[in-house]
């Protein structure tokens, strides 16, 4: 005999209601920015109400916080996957960013939330925020401090540095990417690949 599940609007389970709800609001904020995102556009999308939406998630920031974490849980689950499997220090750059693209080829405004510049600056939203924010930026030090130690360069500093360049190339193919529907995970990985191959000689 199969559990019952719970049964949301027009008879669709409320959970496939609430992933239909957190794929329009990851896409609503990701566009707009939480400061910009319009509940009921979120609501228009999904074909319901808006008094749903706060029935489901309690407010605009609850919403917010659904969307982000499971942004936030697939990328870092997915970098560390990758960073954990090992593998050349000169191949890693290009694994990690497989894993990105990965991640986030059905849902690319997601990683825009990550990056939200119109977020609060307090409370639960910023520290959710930052917190991952932190797990990414230790992510690039790990992954400059191996590739710079293969190549024998142990300034601290310096890799500081470049783990801070890494960060600002990932965000910019990313958000690159998100206007190019036509180019798939694996189409990306080609292409980041053809540039380091023509940069760095990876």
């Amino acid at each position: 005999m199969t559990e019952a599940r719970a049964v949301g609007t027009k008879g669709m389970p409320r959970e496939e209601r609430e992933a239909q709800i957190v794929d329009a609001g990851t896409e609503e904020f990701g566009r707009h920015g939480y400061g910009g995102a319009s509940m009921v556009e979120i609501a228009r999308r999904v074909g319901v109400t808006k008094p749903l939406l706060y029935q489901y998630f309690g407010s605009k920031d609850g919403l917010y916080l659904k969307c982000l974490h499971r942004a936030g849980d697939r990328l870092t689950e997915g970098v560390a996957s990758t960073m954990a499997a090992g593998g050349a220090p000169e191949q890693m750059p290009l694994a990690v960013l497989g894993a990105i693209f990965s991640t986030f080829d059905h849902d690319r405004y997601a990683w825009r939330l990550l990056r939200d510049t119109t977020l609060p600056s307090t409370g639960e939203i910023a520290r959710a925020a930052a917190d991952y924010q932190q797990r990414l930026d230790e992510f690039a030090m790990i992954g400059a401090t191996q590739l710079m130690n293969a190549r024998g360069l142990t300034d601290g500093r310096d890799i500081e540095a470049i783990a801070l360049v890494w960060t600002g190339v990932v965000d910019s193919l990313i958000s690159w990417w998100i206007n190019q529907p036509d180019e798939d995970a694996d189409a990306m990985v080609e292409r980041c690949g053809r540039i380091m191959k023509n940069l760095f000689g990876w």
